[in-house]
């Protein structure tokens, strides 16, 4: 079931990746995107954020995980996360973003986990994207 509805919710637009290091380091997938993935890493606290917005909103689950698919698989899962924004945005903090950097520039699709709801999210172009997010604390810092 849930595979059926991770396929009915894969975006099928493009998804072209960015990144910015101002005014903090900002790596996300394109804004038409059905699901927004915005990671944010902050120099001034040393905090990483990862923002999934997605217009159906997310179900409240205590547990979230991220399952990576491609070269390199990976499941990582949390349950300090928080659904904001009208329900819409979920979200998690953290001072360590290293398996999910690797997830999403070694990996070919996310699938956000949460509850019932699988959400797929395509990682077609970010590897190249994820590595200037990595050397970004340098960049805004040095």
């Amino acid at each position: 079931m849930r595979s059926l509805i991770a396929l009915l919710l894969t975006a099928t637009t493009a998804q072209a990746w960015s990144f910015t290091p101002l005014p903090i380091c900002t790596l996300g997938n394109a804004p038409d995107a059905i699901v927004q993935v915005r990671v944010t890493f902050d120099p001034q606290t040393a905090l990483y954020a990862l923002h999934m917005t997605r217009d159906a909103g997310w179900d409240a689950a205590e547990v979230f995980s991220l399952a990576f698919n491609g070269a390199r698989p990976l499941q990582i899962s949390t349950t300090q996360h928080s659904v904001t924004n009208g329900g819409t945005t979920l979200s998690v903090v953290d001072r360590g973003f290293g398996n999910v950097l690797d997830g999403v520039q070694f990996n070919d699709t996310a699938t956000a986990l949460l509850g019932d709801m699988a959400v797929q999210v395509s990682l077609q172009g970010a590897a190249p994207e994820v590595a200037k997010f990595r050397d970004c604390g340098a960049i805004v810092t040095g």
